[in-house]
C-alpha cells in the first residue's frame, strides 16, 4: 500500500515532484523515491508502505533490468508468487520478492492484457520506453484511487488530489455544476471531482498516454455488468453454497499474504463475521480482531463482535468511542479526503484503523458484502415498492399514507415494534422511502433510495434544483441492464457508484491516514463474477438479504448471535448537532463562503439555521454536509 504521483513536463521539475510526493507521506512513510526521464519529460514519484519484501530491493519507482520499463504501484497483487513462477519459466529473473516487480515483468511479457492475471487491488503507472507511452491503470472494483488532471499542456496523476496543489499550473477551479451531486449523495461520483478538468479514473479502466503526440485515450478492460448479463447458473442451493465457500476461503487466505502483521476489522455483522470465521479456521495462530463500540445502544455492535470473537477464538481488542476524540477527527476529514465527503462513518472507520495500527500494518475489511450478496435495506424496500406499482390503487393508497407521516410519527411507530423488528436510523430510512414512493420511474426510485436527503428538500433549497444530469456517471447504465431482474440491476449499479465513491473511498483514506493497509476479500473479482451469475431468487430468499452468506456463516456462528437488525457503522449525528457541534453547524450555515458560491436559496438556509438555534433538526445529514463542505473550502482555500 503506497502513494503514487507523476506528471509530464518538458522542463525538469525535481523539487516540485519531491513536494508532491511529500504531501502523501501518510500513505507510505517507510520510503519514497522519484524517477525523471528528461528526454520525454516523464516524472514519477512514490511513497512506500512496506508490505511485500520490505527490503530496499523493492524500492520504487522500480526500473526493469533492461531500463526500458518503469513502474510506480499502489496496492497488492495477492497471487504474485504464482505469476512469478510462470515468468521465471519464461526466462525472467528477479532481484526482489515483491509483487511490484512481478507486475512490471508480466506487462513486459504479455502487455496490458497481463492485468487479467492479477488478483488484487491496484493502481499503477507503467512507463514503456519501447512504445513511448504511459499506462495508468486502476483495479476492477476500484479499491485503490487514481486521479488525473488534464488542461492544455498539463497532465498530472496521483493517488490523492492534494498532491496536485503543489504543481504550479494546477487550477483549483471549483466544479459548481457537480456540487448538487455532493448534496444529494454526500460524495461526488466518478468520473467527476470537486475541480474542473480533474477526474477520477474509473475502476477497471486504464489510460494510454502517447508521449509523442501528448494525446490519450481511456479504455475499459473489465465490467461486472458483463457477468450480470451472462446466463444464470443452473445449480442448486447446495452446489452454489459449496462454490461460494470455496471462493470465500481462497479470497480470504490470499489476503493474508504479507511480510508484516495482519488483523481483521470485526463489526459483528454477517460480512466481517464470515471473513473472521473462515480465516480463523485456516490459521494456526490466533487471529487479531478489532472493533469500535458506541455507548448509544442502537448504534453499538461491539457486544456482538465480542461474542463472535470469543466463539471463534480470536485475539480481540475493542475500544468504545470517546466522543471528544471522535469530534477532534472532524477537523482532519477535509485534509485526508481532499474533496467534500460527508459519510459520517468515516469517523469510526478512522478510529478502528488507529486501534488496529497499534498492532498490525494490514487489516482485512469486509466491505462489498452488501453489493455482492444483496444486503442493503433499500433493496428490500424497492423490491416491495416495485411490486406494488403494478396495482395503481394500492400504490396510490401507499403514497397517501406515506406522505401523511412525518419523522416524529414514524419514530413513534418504530418504538412500538418488538426489538427484533426495530429499525436503526429509522428517520433516515423513512425519508429515503418517501422519496422513492414519489419517484416517477424505477431508475429515479433507485437513485433516491441511494440519496442522503429527500428529493423535495433539495428542490426547495438548491438555487438550480436537484441534479438531473447523470450523464457519464454509472447511474445511467440502467439501459444496459434492462433484461435483468430488478434486484440484480440495483446491485450492479451500486457496485459502480456508492460502493466505489463512498465505501471504498472512505476505507482507503481512513486507513491510509495512519499508514494502515486495508484489504477487501469480499471484493475478490472471482467472487463478484460468480455472484453476478447466481439467480436473484437465491440471493434474496425467505425475505432475507445475504441469504447465501448467512448460510455459509451458520456453519461457524449460531444464528442466535448473528440474526439482528442491521445497525450500520455510524455516529449519533443528530445528538451532536444539538449539542457539541451546534455552534460549528450554525457557523457553517451562516458562512460567507456559502453565499459566495451561490448554491442555496438564502431564505431556506436561514430557516434551517433558525430551527437549529431553537433545537429543531429536520435533516441532520444535510447540516453535516454543510459543515464538511465549509471546512473543505477553508482547508483548501
Amino acid at each position: 500500500m503506497c502513494g503514487i504521483v507523476g506528471f509530464i513536463s518538458k522542463d525538469k521539475k525535481e523539487n516540485i515532484l519531491h513536494n508532491m510526493v511529500q504531501t502523501q507521506n501518510h500513505r507510505g512513510p517507510d520510503d519514497n523515491g522519484i524517477y525523471i526521464d528528461e528526454k520525454t519529460g516523464v516524472h514519477l514519484g512514490h511513497n512506500r508502505l512496506s508490505i511485500q519484501d520490505t527490503s530496499s530491493h523493492a524500492h520504487q519507482p522500480f526500473v526493469s533490468s533492461c531500463k526500458d520499463y518503469t513502474i510506480i504501484f499502489n496496492g497488492e497483487v495477492y497471487n504474485f508468487k504464482e505469476i512469478q513462477k510462470t515468468l521465471k519459466a519464461l526466462g525472467h529473473t528477479f532481484v526482489s520478492n515483491s509483487d511490484t516487480e512481478v507486475i512490471l515483468y508480466a506487462y513486459k511479457e504479455w502487455g496490458i492484457e497481463s492485468v487479467h492475471k492479477f488478483i488484487g487491488m491496484f493502481a499503477f503507472v507503467i512507463y514503456d520506453q519501447t512504445k513511448d507511452k504511459l499506462f495508468l491503470l486502476r483495479d476492477r472494483a476500484g479499491v485503490k484511487p487514481l486521479y488525473y488532471y488534464v488542461k492544455e499542456e498539463t497532465f498530472l496523476f496521483s493517488s490523492e488530489l492534494k498532491s496536485f496543489h503543489k504543481y504550479p499550473t494546477f487550477e483549483k477551479d471549483l466544479n459548481k455544476e457537480i456540487l448538487p451531486f455532493y448534496f444529494q449523495f454526500a460524495y461526488i461520483p466518478a468520473p467527476h471531482t470537486i475541480y474542473k478538468d480533474c477526474f477520477k479514473l474509473e475502476p477497471a479502466h486504464y489510460i494510454e498516454y502517447d508521449l509523442k503526440t501528448h494525446k490519450y485515450q481511456i479504455n475499459k478492460y473489465w465490467d461486472i455488468h458483463d457477468f450480470y448479463l451472462m446466463d444464470k447458473f443452473d445449480k442448486n442451493e447446495t452446489e452454489t453454497l459449496k462454490d461460494i465457500e470455496k471462493l470465500l476461503q481462497d479470497a480470504c487466505q490470499l489476503r493474508m499474504v504479507s511480510d508484516v502483521p495482519v488483523g481483521v476489522f470485526l463489526s459483528g455483522g454477517y460480512d466481517s463475521s464470515t471473513v473472521t470465521a473462515l480465516l480463523q479456521k485456516s490459521q494456526k495462530e490466533q487471529l487479531s480482531t478489532y472493533t469500535i463500540g458506541f455507548n448509544e445502544k442502537e448504534l453499538n455492535e461491539a457486544n456482538d463482535a465480542k461474542k463472535i470473537a470469543k466463539l471463534l477464538g480470536t485475539k480481540h481488542k475493542e475500544q468504545y468511542c470517546n466522543k471528544d476524540e471522535m469530534l477532534e477527527l472532524i477537523d482532519k476529514l477535509s485534509f485526508y479526503y481532499d474533496e467534500p465527503f460527508a459519510d459520517d462513518s468515516a469517523l469510526p472507520t478512522m478510529l478502528v484503523s488507529q486501534l488496529a495500527k497499534e498492532d498490525v500494518t494490514v487489516a482485512l475489511s469486509a466491505d462489498g458484502g452488501d453489493e455482492v450478496f444483496f444486503g442493503y435495506s433499500k433493496y428490500f424496500a424497492l423490491q416491495k415498492i416495485m411490486k406494488l406499482r403494478s396495482s395503481k390503487f394500492k400504490y396510490t393508497l401507499l403514497k397517501i399514507v406515506v406522505n401523511s407521516l412525518n419523522e416524529k410519527s414514524i419514530s413513534f411507530l418504530n418504538s412500538l415494534l418488538p426489538k427484533s423488528k426495530k429499525q436503526a436510523n429509522i428517520t433516515t430510512k423513512f425519508n429515503k422511502f418517501k422519496s422513492m414512493i414519489n419517484a416517477k420511474t424505477e431508475e429515479e426510485m433507485f437513485i433516491w433510495a441511494s440519496s442522503k436527503v429527500e428529493a423535495d428538500f433539495l428542490d426547495k433549497i438548491l438555487i438550480n434544483g436537484k441534479f438531473k444530469n447523470f450523464e457519464k456517471t454509472a447511474f445511467v447504465q440502467f439501459d444496459k441492464l434492462r433484461s435483468l431482474n430488478r434486484l440484480d440491476q440495483m446491485m450492479a449499479i451500486d457496485y459502480k457508484t456508492f460502493m466505489v465513491d463512498d465505501v471504498l473511498c472512505k476505507v482507503d483514506r481512513a486507513s491510509m491516514s495512519i499508514s494502515l493497509e486495508g484489504r477487501e476479500p469480499l471484493l475478490d473479482h472471482r467472487l463478484a463474477e460468480y455472484m453476478a451469475r447466481v439467480p436473484a431468487a437465491l440471493k434474496y430468499k425467505q425475505n432475507k438479504g445475504k441469504y447465501l452468506l448467512r448460510e455459509v456463516l451458520k456453519k461457524y456462528v449460531p444464528t442466535s448471535i448473528t440474526d439482528k437488525p442491521k445497525a450500520g457503522f455510524t455516529v449519533p449525528l443528530k445528538s451532536w448537532l444539538l449539542n457539541e457541534l451546534k455552534e460549528t453547524a450554525i457557523d457553517a450555515l451562516e458562512s460567507k463562503l456559502l453565499k459566495k458560491d451561490e448554491l442555496f436559496k438564502e431564505e431556506e438556509l436561514q430557516k434551517i439555521t433558525n430551527n437549529l438555534k431553537n433545537n429543531q433538526i429536520k435533516n441532520p445529514t444535510f447540516i453535516w454536509m454543510i459543515i464538511i463542505y465549509v471546512q473543505w473550502r477553508k482547508e483548501w482555500k
